[in-house]
């Protein structure tokens, strides 16, 4: 096991939350058994389904899961609407909603196209519940190469496609400048790679009065970030067929331990969840202007909203690098997939070329880019799925900004891109990510090991995994 000054961490239970151990919604069981009959009624993909190639001669198109905040989205919807006229476009604005998508493919009226969390894809895939995507890839040519091959990792199950990648989202590591030099460290030379170093620096940047956090020293985000952790030290939390759960690996077990014992070395997972639903990470008053975090694990958006809004933060971004001193990036993001049962998915397969497509990035990053400019505001750069359309925005589009920050901060994050890995696509991906999110949770509650918890929840996660497949 890891030598590391966090002291040990305690036997006595936390007081549970609902909230912190993300019990699954009742909704689930019900839409469960709406995708039970849908699949019952549906069938297999018809001469009707996305394997036609994305040429059907669909007059209209239903969007799910995605809405218009911006000029990122609105440009390359634009940009459809220009390309197929004729083709009447309805987008149901907000975000996806389980239980709304499994009861409209069990009603058999499912949208034609929908906008999710590539996470999601395998248990959808095998259930039914989502189309193949190899006919449309190859009748609307699209590309496939042009994505990172993490991102096509996700989308990919058993052999097919299942979807297409949107944004790509990498995790860095933002330091507090602040922070970092209260406790005698300059920012740029915090290696994440020594974990007896990182554990102390933890310590020396908390900051707390009266038992209470003012400074949270460094913010491992757990349970979200377990897989990071894992292959941090090491090991993955699933094969890469996806067929076996290794949550029982020691190292993996080795891996959450340390991370909980930084959680509870600087005032534990209650207070600090108390802590942190207070920030705005977002706004102008975010918790690194505001000296609340001394350093955390984050995607990417976190540092590119924050040079919107705080322009001359005192930050650094660094790449999050394992124990043998090697950049390492959990990436995650949104897909595009058509449902079973869709009415127009040859209409379908177009938006997510068009949506999805080198030119179509690059365009709307250039109204980003001069949106931007006319607010006097940073702009960092838009990270796509599509390795091509970001060489084109790195180097043609984005440009210094005088903001030394975040200029460094582009670099870091391009730097991490290809260092990106995902856990691999498997039929009960929503039932493995909730078994080792729990397990985290309890771990952080300080109701079991590590080993114990994660060997329950391999227990759990292997059960659901075989059930898929079977």
């Amino acid at each position: 096991m890891l030598r590391s000054p966090v002291p040990a961490r305690r036997t006595a239970s936390a007081r549970r939350t609902t909230s912190a151990r993300r019990t699954v919604p009742a909704r689930r069981t019900v839409a469960a058994a709406l995708l039970a009959a849908a699949l019952a009624a549906c069938g297999g993909v018809g001469a009707n389904g996305a394997d036609d190639g994305g040429k059907g001669g669909a007059a209209s198109l239903t969007t799910m899961g995605f809405g218009l905040p911006d000029e990122i989205a609105t440009v390359r919807v634009d940009a459809f609407r220009k390309a197929h006229p004729g083709t009447a476009l309805t987008i149901n604005q907000g975000q996806f909603d389980e239980q709304a998508f499994l009861s409209a493919v069990a009603s058999g009226n499912p949208p034609d196209v929908v906008y999710l969390g590539r996470d999601r894809i395998g248990s959808y895939a095998a259930r039914g519940a989502i189309q193949p995507l190899d006919g449309c890839v190859t009748g609307q040519a699209i590309p496939m190469d042009d994505f990172y091959p993490a991102a096509r990792e996700q989308v990919r199950y058993d052999g097919r496609w299942y979807g297409v990648p949107e944004f790509y989202n990498s995790i860095v590591l933002l330091v507090n400048d602040r922070a970092a030099r209260d406790a005698g460290v300059e920012p740029a030379e915090i290696d994440t790679s020594d974990w007896d170093r990182l554990a102390e620096l933890a310590e020396k940047m908390t900051r707390t009065e009266g038992g209470r956090i003012e400074r949270f020293g460094f913010y491992p985000k757990l349970p979200e970030f377990l897989p990071l952790w894992a292959k941090a030290n090491g090991a993955d939390v699933l094969s890469a067929d996806g067929r076996v759960s290794k949550l029982d690996d020691p190292k993996v077990a080795e891996a959450l331990d340390y991370a909980s014992r930084l959680v509870e070395a600087q005032g534990g997972w209650t207070k600090l969840k108390a802590f942190t639903e207070t920030f705005d990470y977002f706004g102008e008053g975010n918790p690194f202007v505001k000296d609340q975090i001394g350093a955390m694990l984050t995607e990417q958006f976190v540092v590119t909203a924050m040079a919107g809004t705080t322009p001359d933060a005192e930050i650094t971004v660094l790449p999050f690098k394992d124990r043998q001193g090697r950049p390492v990036n959990n990436v995650g993001g949104n897909a595009w997939v058509i449902p079973k049962g869709a009415k127009n998915p040859g209409a379908a397969c177009a938006w997510i070329k068009t949506m999805t497509a080198a030119d179509t990035w690059v365009a709307a990053a250039r109204a980003r880019a001069a949106k931007r400019a006319q607010e006097g505001k940073v702009y960092t750069g838009t990270y796509t799925g599509n390795a091509r359309a970001d060489e084109v925005i790195f180097s043609e589009v984005v440009r210094p900004s005088g903001h030394k920050a975040y200029d460094e901060a582009v670099k870091v994050i391009r730097s991490v891109q290809e260092a990106g890995f995902a856990v691999p696509q498997s039929g009960a991906a929503a039932e493995f990510k909730k078994a080792w999110e729990d397990a985290a949770v309890r771990v952080l509650q300080g109701e079991r090991s590590a080993a114990d918890a994660l060997g329950r929840a391999h227990t759990e996660a292997q059960k659901a995994i075989d059930g898929a497949a079977s």
